[in-house]
């Protein structure tokens, strides 16, 4: 379940496990104040999460980079169980990685456009 590496769409996903990143490393403060998880597994579940984030934007282009953008989105939405707001949020980040991907692979599958005669 992957894009080709000319797919345009992939600069998009990418921008998304970029954010995704940023919003992780947000989320340690959410789940220190507003859930009560302790300083330490606040900041190893958000650190991790977002490392997972880069290293799959980092390996976009390569076979690992999709299934690590996949369990990246997994993650996301499993942050929810550190702290509520996580679902939300996830969720909405899981839903733009899989409208981009469809529109990614109905990109694929359109014929390149002819010149005009």
């Amino acid at each position: 379940m992957r894009l080709v590496p000319t797919n345009p769409m992939g600069r998009v996903m990418l921008s998304i496990l970029a954010f995704e990143a940023i919003v992780f490393g947000l989320a340690i403060a959410g789940m220190i104040q507003v859930s009560n998880i302790p300083v330490a597994t606040a900041f190893g579940l958000g650190i991790g999460a977002a490392v997972l984030a880069l290293l799959a934007a980092a390996l976009l282009r390569r076979p690992p980079g999709y299934p690590l953008g996949w369990l990246t989105q997994v993650a996301a939405v499993a942050l929810g169980l550190a702290t509520p707001m996580m679902y939300a949020v996830g969720g909405m980040f899981a839903l733009l990685w899989v409208v981009c991907f469809v529109f990614g692979r109905r990109i694929e599958r359109t014929p390149p456009a002819r010149p005009p005669a």
